[in-house]
């Protein structure tokens, strides 16, 4: 990153909650990292100052969380404040990369936290450390790590059997969707354990098991990038997480011990299976019609200028698909993809 705007945007977020309205995630530092991380550090604060009504004030906390007691209020809202002191006072004491990876293992479990919005907030976090270790964006880490073990939601468990598919796509176009989807996250990821096809699933990682696990979990990610073009319409809000939620995974894994890199892939696929099954449509439509030749930088500028966070954080993800496959046709896939999220 060639200017620290990050770290000026992580201190002026510094003081705010990880939530709004009850549920609603705070998106602003997961956008200001991505859009800093790809040259648009000018625009981070007018980003921000149009952000700002929707920041509400850091939770305060209830009562300190003991370090032998981190079982009991996990997964508890009301102790979001708690958490937010445990995590500053672990960073405070230790290198950032050993609270994260005595962590991480802790966490994966209920990678569905906040809408799988706990991973991606600590993805971005990780990203901005691995560029310069700085106190603002090792606060970052903290925050993003409280808010996941404040809304920590574990899934219903997978199976052990073999999921009859061969690519992430194919494994994509065969996971359930969930019966009831008038609500919201919770009560449609509640259903998938009365799922008799859910276990199969989530239990093998589709591809390759002689790839590498990045490999493999880029795979996934790449899958639920394209696959967006055809089923985003279902909520096209939502679904973005299909692909964001595994590529923060993707993201932390340098800073991990190889040995937390399969539970990682595993948890990461269950997430992307998980939201495709709770907002899936019933009927995909056809890819848009797309051609060759365009430039991804086009869309990144539709996302920016319409100032969508979560366009913003589609196309950060897209980036690094079109980094990966090259493939000519993406740009132009991914312009036609976001165009619900940056048009009125």
């Amino acid at each position: 990153m060639a200017d620290f705007t990050i770290d000026e945007a992580y201190e002026r977020l510094r003081d705010t909650g990880p939530e709004r309205d009850g549920w609603l995630s705070n998106h602003a530092p997961m956008a200001a990292e991505a859009l800093a991380r790809h040259g648009y550090g000018s625009r981070v604060h007018r980003w921000l100052d149009r952000y700002t009504d929707r920041l509400t004030e850091r939770p305060r906390g209830i009562s300190p969380i003991p370090v032998a007691q981190w079982r009991d209020p996990l997964g508890d809202p009301t102790r979001a404040g708690d958490w937010l002191d445990y995590f500053a006072r672990e960073l405070a004491g230790e290198p950032w990369r050993a609270v994260l990876v005595r962590w991480w293992p802790r966490l994966l479990p209920g990678i569905a936290a906040g809408a799988t919005h706990g991973v991606i907030r600590v993805g971005h976090a990780v990203r901005a450390l691995r560029d310069a270790e700085t106190p603002p964006r090792i606060a970052e880490l903290g925050a993003g790590l409280a808010y996941w073990a404040a809304r920590w939601q574990p899934l219903a468990p997978p199976g052990t059997g073999p999921y009859p598919a061969t690519d992430p796509r194919t494994a994509l176009d065969r996971v359930p969707r969930v019966p009831d989807q008038r609500f919201g996250i919770r009560s449609r990821l509640a259903q998938l354990a009365g799922s008799a096809e859910w276990p199969a699933a989530a239990g093998a990682v589709p591809g390759d098991p002689g790839a590498t696990v990045p490999a493999r979990l880029a795979a996934v990610v790449d899958a639920a990038v394209v696959r967006y073009g055809s089923h985003g319409h279902g909520n096209p809000i939502m679904l973005v997480h299909a692909a964001t939620a595994p590529n923060a995974v993707l993201r932390t894994l340098p800073a991990l011990p190889a040995a937390l890199w399969q539970p990682s892939l595993a948890a990461a696929w269950a997430a992307t299976a998980a939201v495709t099954a709770a907002y899936a449509p019933a009927d995909p439509r056809p890819l848009p019609a797309v051609r060759s030749g365009g430039r991804l930088d086009e869309a990144w500028s539709r996302a920016v200028d319409s100032g969508d966070e979560h366009a913003i954080k589609f196309v950060d993800t897209a980036i690094d698909t079109y980094a990966r496959s090259g493939d000519p046709t993406l740009p132009n896939l991914v312009a036609e993809s976001i165009r619900p999220l940056t048009e009125d």
